[in-house]
């Protein structure tokens, strides 16, 4: 059931709404398995191995393993959960969202506390400004050869 959604309009961003959350039920329960010590040992263990034991697409599944988390958002993760694999990495979550911008943890932390993008040309799909997919991903991390 697809409703008129005028936020799937806003550039650079995945709404979790609830066909989201029906996309991504099985790729959010492995992400709270991990917060059992013992899946987290399974699951760095054998990645493959552990993720195969859910009902998730493989497409999910490859998500995870590239550890690409605007890929597993689009498949329905949410970030909340997702901040779980970030933490079985020994991730901080300023890591886990400056890897979603294409920026370095500190990159993307003298952005926050800057105030953040700027929201001039970034409130539409087509606008020109910096959130626009055409300008990601953005920072050093971001540039090939990094």
């Amino acid at each position: 059931m697809s409703l008129n959604k005028p936020y799937l309009d806003v550039p650079g961003t995945i709404i979790f709404d609830a066909e989201q959350s029906r996309k991504g039920y099985w790729l959010n329960q492995f992400c709270m398995s991990l917060m059992k010590a013992a899946n987290r040992e399974r699951f760095k263990a054998d990645e493959r191995a552990y993720l195969d034991g859910w009902a998730m697409t493989e497409e999910q599944k490859q998500a995870v393993l590239a550890r690409d988390l605007n890929w597993c958002m689009r498949t329905g993760g949410n970030i909340y959960f997702l901040a779980k694999i970030g933490a079985t990495d020994g991730k901080s979550f300023q890591q886990m969202a400056g890897s979603m911008t294409g920026m370095t943890e500190e990159e993307y932390r003298h952005m926050m506390i800057s105030g953040g993008r700027s929201v001039e040309g970034n409130r539409v799909v087509g606008e020109d400004g910096d959130a626009q997919a055409h300008r990601q991903p953005q920072g050093a991390a971001g540039k090939k050869g990094n």
